[in-house]
């Protein structure tokens, strides 16, 4: 049996990634014990919410170290949402702000104009389609394998990460007229800026890929 290790921060709502795995039968154990973690076989790291509150509750709770040389060891690490962006090196939300380094890059605000210069709502919350990026023509060979370009995944999100090496940029969606990030891959670290667990059969078919890494 797949085992997924879901670390629990204080800041997500673990219920529905966690459903989101058991629906493949996979065994999860949802934690904030650096000793959970360093034993886990896979993780996900979920999360909704500001980037200094969220690396504040990974510092408090011991587990940056743990996360980071899990990472380094190749353990498959999925981050969601506000997830994904602290596996980038740096947040400029609320100021600037440390994030895990595993994924060369930074996350900044969305801008309040799209690209003729009009007003865009900000928070993005959204469906929006991912089409593959990093020059990519499909997504083979990645978490994202099963997914069809042009089909569409649940956005929330103020701030984007923005990768620093295009090769690691797996798929872009379009938003105010422009490209942006939607889902990164360094190594076995993988974030989705979008929320699989809530983006119906094709969020799942996301999750059985990830499964399939383990």
């Amino acid at each position: 049996m797949k085992k997924v290790t879901i670390i629990d921060y204080g800041l997500s709502n673990l219920l529905s990634v966690q459903h989101a795995f058991a629906h493949f039968g996979a065994e999860t154990l949802v934690t904030g014990k650096a000793e959970d973690v360093l034993a886990a076989d896979a993780l996900v790291l979920p999360g909704v919410g500001a980037f200094k509150d969220g690396m504040a509750g990974l510092e408090r709770l011991g587990l940056i170290e743990p996360i980071c040389r899990k990472a380094a060891a190749g353990t498959p690490l999925l981050g969601i949402c506000l997830g994904m962006q602290m596996l980038f090196d740096e947040s400029e939300e609320f100021g600037m702000h440390k994030g895990l380094g595993l994924i060369p890059g930074r996350v900044v605000k969305i801008p309040a104009v799209d690209a003729q210069g009009k007003p865009q709502r900000v928070p993005h919350i959204s469906w929006n389609p991912l089409y593959p990026a990093g020059g990519r023509a499909d997504f083979a060979g990645t978490v994202l394998a099963g997914v069809k370009p042009g089909e569409e995944c649940y956005f929330i999100h103020s701030y984007e990460a923005k990768p620093a090496e295009d090769a690691d940029r797996l798929a872009d969606t379009v938003y105010g007229g422009r490209n942006v990030c939607a889902a990164a891959a360094h190594g076995a670290v993988v974030g989705c800026q979008f929320h699989p667990e809530k983006s119906g059969e094709v969020g799942l078919r996301i999750i059985e890929q990830y499964l399939a890494l383990i």
